[in-house]
């Protein structure tokens, strides 16, 4: 299993990386990227990359730092990643949902990181909520320029879901399907996905699966928890786990280049 989705740089693991990783691989999870959301954050994803076996990690601007975009920040990004732990640029995009940065700086940042993937011709991890239409129509100049793209912890609508996998990209499903009140409709909608275009991740440490039982001590979600998710996903889909375990983990290596 390959969870696409680790913010290992959090605070809530700071104290215990090793140990999270070590759960990770007991539990079945061979492979994870790391996520970088701004400059420092990137950095510190690709140094924990280096560290542990079986992780890679992104470098980018998450569009709530999309605010700290420089022109200095591309190069510094370009840097990062010329190391071979960086295998995708981001976690870039567009959030009207909470505008901590302003829908302009949003943009500027997310075409500049766009373009920077293009002339690296790497694949993008990207996030989107509540921007639907501006995303696709910045985004689409750019899909024949890229390598690969991936959606990441989609929570959009059936019809944003059909346009983005008529694009060609491939769709992060997290534990958000596994909540009741918030996920039903991302439930509904995943026979939708081909198995070739889905990829699965937990956003750890956030949503923590709701459903698990029993139910964890803390809300800290982690990476061990994939196999939770997986086992739901594929019920929900009608398909045997372990075939969809090596689909996605296949298609994972395979957007971003893993041997």
């Amino acid at each position: 299993m390959f969870d696409i989705g680790v913010n290992l740089t959090s605070p809530q693991f700071a104290k215990d990386h090793a140990e999270v990783v070590a759960r990770a691989h007991s539990a079945g999870v061979s492979g994870m990227l790391l996520t970088g959301t701004n400059l420092h954050e990137s950095q510190q994803a690709l140094l924990l990359a280096q560290q542990y076996q079986g992780c890679w990690s992104t470098a980018g601007v998450h569009p709530h730092d999309a605010s700290q975009w420089q022109d200095e920040t591309a190069d510094a990004i370009r840097e990062l990643a010329s190391a071979s732990e960086v295998v995708a640029i981001g976690e870039c995009g567009l959030d009207f949902n909470r505008n901590f940065s302003t829908p302009a700086e949003q943009e500027r940042a997310f075409t500049a990181q766009l373009a920077l993937a293009a002339d690296l011709m790497m694949p993008v991890f990207l996030h989107c909520r509540e921007a639907h239409e501006r995303f696709i129509t910045l985004l689409d100049p750019w899909l024949d320029k890229l390598p690969g793209v991936v959606l990441h912890c989609f929570t959009g609508t059936e019809n944003e879901a059909r346009e983005c996998l008529a694009r060609g990209l491939f769709i992060g499903v997290t534990g958000w399907v596994c909540d009741e009140r918030r996920g039903l409709e991302l439930r509904e909608l995943l026979p939708v996905i081909p198995a070739h275009q889905l990829l699965l991740e937990t956003d750890a440490p956030y949503l923590l699966p709701r459903d698990l039982k029993p139910k964890p001590a803390s809300r800290r979600n982690e990476p061990c928890y994939l196999p939770h998710i997986l086992n739901k996903v594929a019920e929900w889909r009608g398909e045997d786990p372990a075939w969809l375990a090596q689909v996605t983990d296949d298609n994972a290596r395979r957007l971003f280049r893993l041997a």
